[in-house]
């Protein structure tokens, strides 16, 4: 008799629980498959909620076993469980499919080079194995290689596939040597802005070589003026004739006519934009960072410049999250600023709907790059609030916004100091 107790006291006793048939386990599964299949289960909550419904139900089968006797309570609370995921599902196929989920424009990633494997110039100079890396990755990415043929119709639409467009400044020679061998064999397209006054000089490519690049239908060989020189500092008058120089030669040369204008330095003002878009142009790009998407001003086009310091693995994988971040309106209008403008009061405006409380901007005002203080004015008016004056040549203000998917929404301004 003892043994026979002591073997009862020892039989484990199976603890009521909820217990669900095969088909409420195989909707269970189920629900879960389609939350992740929709990215839903990853940018939003219905995980942790789904958890807590689990919880919450077996707990209430413990809680309720007394009166079961006489009510179907695992029934109604099974049942209501399988309902519940279900509105789970429906509620957020329906809302979290907004521009909080969603990505409904990834916008065009610009990327600026210059030179090539020329390492005494680590300001303007890319090591060739990073170049390789950056292009291999992009492939790995499965984001699609733009080029100008297509370059009007991608930033007039909402891009649902990520798009980098290549850019390369100034025509150097190492360019030539180091990275046209590269992108000729794998048929990457591009656009090179070559400023004509130097042209064949020492480290520079001859127009022999031109010539010989533009025939390839990847390749677009794009204006970057005649002098290079520091152009938004000139009258109107001399700015246009150096335009007017570049173009004369282009025809000379090239037999060519291109739409598309990079400023040099990135530096521009509004009579200069006005000259470039008189002259026939239809974009030109500064050298502020950003991406380019439908609400980006078609004369201030954003680039993200690259060298060794800028073009590390780690940086360069962030560029390629970044996303677009539309606007309405950047004020002030006028980037070249004066003593009485200089600090600028900075604005930015964005749509009715937008919700971007959780920005951050960064800025450089008196040689020094900080956190800027931000106020939303209104609901969609963002005032960067700047704690000096620019000190340096060129002020620059960045602003981000991390979205649930990952993906950053970046956003530069560049302004140019006069007389500095």
């Amino acid at each position: 008799m003892p043994l026979a107790i002591d073997k009862e006291i020892r039989t484990p006793v199976k603890l009521p629980g909820p217990r669900f048939t095969i088909i409420e386990k195989l909707l269970s599964i189920l629900t879960f498959f389609l939350l992740i299949k929709s990215n839903i289960l990853f940018t939003s909550k219905p995980l942790f909620l789904i958890l807590e419904l689990i919880f919450l139900t077996k707990n209430l089968l413990l809680i309720l076993i007394p009166i079961e006797s006489f009510l179907p309570v695992k029934l109604i609370i099974k049942k209501s469980f399988i309902t519940t995921l279900f509105i789970i599902i429906f509620f957020h196929t329906s809302n979290s499919y907004s521009q909080k989920n969603i990505i409904e424009d990834y916008g065009l990633i610009s990327i600026m080079y210059h030179r090539f494997e020329e390492n005494k110039y680590p300001s303007t100079n890319i090591k060739l194995n990073d170049f390789i890396s950056h292009l291999n990755l992009i492939k790995q990415l499965n984001y699609k290689f733009i080029g100008h043929e297509e370059f009007n119709q991608t930033i007039n639409q909402d891009n649902k596939q990520r798009k980098v467009l290549l850019t390369i400044d100034d025509g150097f020679l190492s360019f030539y040597k180091n990275a046209w061998p590269i992108l000729k064999k794998e048929k990457i397209p591009f656009i090179i802005f070559i400023n004509t006054e130097t042209i064949g000089a020492n480290g520079y490519m001859n127009w022999n070589q031109i010539r010989e690049i533009s025939k390839f239908n990847f390749v677009h060989i794009g204006n970057h003026s005649h002098s290079h020189g520091y152009l938004v500092d000139k009258s109107d008058k001399e700015i246009l004739e150096d335009i007017k120089i570049s173009k004369r030669i282009f025809k000379d040369k090239l037999n060519h006519e291109t739409k598309f204008f990079a400023y040099p330095y990135g530096e521009y003002k509004n009579s200069y934009k006005k000259i470039i878009e008189d002259l026939g142009f239809l974009y030109a790009f500064g050298q502020h960072s950003g991406v380019i998407d439908k609400t980006k001003d078609k004369f201030e086009l954003p680039r993200f410049p690259i060298n060794e310091k800028y073009g590390k693995q780690e940086r360069f994988n962030n560029i390629l999250k970044s996303i677009a971040f539309p606007y309405k309106t950047i004020l002030p209008e006028e980037k070249y600023l004066d003593d009485n403008s200089n600090p600028p009061d900075v604005r930015i405006i964005f749509e009715e709907d937008a919700n971007y409380k959780n920005i951050t901007c960064y800025s450089n005002e008196q040689n020094k790059w900080r956190k800027s203080e931000l106020n939303f004015d209104k609901k969609n008016e963002l005032k960067i609030i700047l704690g000096g004056k620019f000190t340096t040549e060129r002020g620059r203000i960045n602003c981000s916004l991390r979205e649930e998917t990952g993906d950053w929404r970046w956003l530069g301004i560049q302004f140019v100091i006069k007389n500095l």
